[in-house]
């Protein structure tokens, strides 16, 4: 308990922001979804054959899983809020459709009996008789789907729009338990509020939820109408994956920007979740550049030329070509820094030790020995798939996320994982990476990836991200990791500290 109230103290001031996404996130899909989805049952209503039709498309939305849709939202609507929202909106459709629909069906019949007796007319049956009879059930619909938007609005973090699930994400990956239980806690104190606040909204008249509808609309307008004045300057929008790595380069480019160019404003968007998700917002336009890889360019974003296929396979600098490759989709790739952020495979330095490990091809000498591996690792040329080739490697794999995988081998669940050479885990767990002695692995150099055109509107900004190039070495890396990841400094701090150690950023600079 003390760990997880010092955490709170030391991230009270980020909570409340991520709370505070939460909340707008969870609120406006609400909305949305209620004006959908309420109007819709009471027009099928006598359509029977339609309202079937209706609740069966609803299930089946529901089904999708959430990961996906974002996926497939991204390439259309961008990253942040907007695909977000979409996405809750569409799980929350089916329990507010279906509560209002059956709510109104199971009125007794004598009551619209004697609003025909009445000659009331049918917006006066609705308002009057129909809506508040059936209240009770559709409050029901909307608390479960605001239970259900709030638990499922976690997932945003992974596309940029922040919210709680920022410190989930970032306590998985950095093995925390303390971040992940406050913004687990968070989120379901956010769920209990809104429940209850539902339990008082439904003892109001419609007069009064019409006021309360105007002042959250009014509201709203406001908060955005003061977000816009307060932005005057060029926004800049700069992403980064999950991991500290990436957040301690945004927070260098986000520096380096700022100085050479007071004129703009850096919006930062650290902890996507996927590379697919964060190359689709770039060429979309969502986001301005990211730290990408050389490596990760040329076996997982573009497709290589034979010929540049056998200059990668010979060990050639892999930058040109991925610059060479990015030219022809309008983008371009920046000098790379000095370290090579290749992947590896690990072990624990006792058991390299105990079995005489230091290569990936003494592994062959074990059999079948057990091996955890992500996703994309495990499926990618140039992770297991080019291992199994090169090595003839016959592992026991279980696939698991990136963030599971450090926990997994400490605790003894796998022998073998993957991992990056500039990882902060290697230290933290006193782990080696086996040299790769028939480089299947590319070489990956980091550099700032942007569309073409905004490298050419934007020739101050080039210049300061140049500054890093040949910079940084794996040891100064993987030691800034340790500070972020173990220690847990600050990205921005850890950051400022390296620019202005090597003399890249004025000591005044805030």
């Amino acid at each position: 308990m003390q760990t997880i109230w010092q955490t709170f103290l030391a991230r009270r001031s980020d909570l409340w922001v991520a709370l505070g996404q939460h909340l707008q996130i969870s609120l406006i899909a609400l909305i949305i979804a209620v004006v959908i989805a309420v109007p819709l049952a009471i027009w099928v209503q006598p359509h029977k054959r339609i309202a079937n039709v209706l609740l069966q498309v609803t299930g089946v939305l529901q089904t999708i899983p959430s990961l996906a849709l974002l996926g497939l939202l991204i390439p259309f609507v961008g990253i942040g809020n907007v695909p977000a929202i979409i996405a809750l909106v569409v799980y929350a459709l089916l329990p507010i459709f279906q509560n209002t629909y059956v709510g109104l069906a199971d009125i007794d019949p004598a009551y619209r009996e004697a609003e025909r007796a009445f000659g009331m007319p049918r917006y006066l049956q609705l308002l009057r008789v129909e809506l508040p009879l059936a209240l009770p059930v559709i409050i029901g619909g909307i608390r479960t789907a605001t239970v259900m938007i709030i638990g499922t609005a976690t997932l945003a973090a992974l596309i940029g729009a922040g919210g709680l699930g920022t410190f989930i994400l970032l306590g998985i990956n950095r093995n925390d338990p303390a971040l992940t239980l406050i913004g687990a806690i968070a989120s379901a104190a956010l769920a209990l509020v809104f429940s209850a606040g539902l339990a008082v909204v439904q003892r109001l008249k419609w007069r009064q939820l019409g006021w309360l509808a105007a002042i959250l609309v009014v509201l709203g307008g406001g908060a955005a109408g003061y977000h816009a004045w307060q932005q005057p300057k060029e926004e800049i929008v700069v992403a980064g994956k999950l991991g500290s790595e990436p957040e301690i380069l945004i927070n260098m480019y986000k520096q380096l920007i700022e100085q050479a160019d007071p004129n703009v404003t850096v919006t930062l968007k650290p902890n996507f979740g996927q590379t697919s998700f964060l190359f689709s917002a770039l060429k979309s336009g969502k986001v301005d550049l990211y730290p990408e890889f050389t490596g990760t360019v040329v076996t997982a974003l573009a497709k290589p030329s034979q010929a540049q296929q056998r200059q990668i396979d010979a060990g050639a600098d892999s930058y040109p070509i991925a610059k060479a490759l990015l030219a022809k989709s309008g983008l371009t790739m920046l000098k790379p820094m000095q370290y090579n952020n290749t992947y590896a495979l690990v072990v624990k330095q006792s058991f390299a030790k105990a079995h005489g490990l230091t290569t990936i091809s003494d592994l062959t000498k074990l059999g079948r020995t057990r091996a955890g591996f992500d996703l994309e690792f495990n499926d990618r040329a140039d992770g297991y798939k080019g291992l199994k080739q090169a090595y003839g490697l016959n592992l026991a794999v279980s696939t698991l996320d990136a963030s599971l995988r450090y926990q997994a081998i400490v605790k003894g669940q796998v022998v073998v994982t993957d991992g990056y050479s500039t990882d902060a885990q290697l230290r933290q767990y006193h782990l080696v990476a086996l040299r790769d002695d028939k480089r299947v692995f590319a070489t990956y150099r980091g550099a700032p990836v942007m569309k073409a055109k905004f490298a050419k509107a934007h020739p101050r900004l080039v210049r300061a991200l140049n500054r890093l190039a040949g910079r940084i070495s794996e040891k100064q890396m993987q030691e800034m990791n340790y500070e972020v990841g173990v220690k847990q400094e600050s990205a921005a701090k850890v950051a400022k500290a390296y620019l202005q150690q090597h003399g890249l950023l004025e000591a005044r600079h805030e």
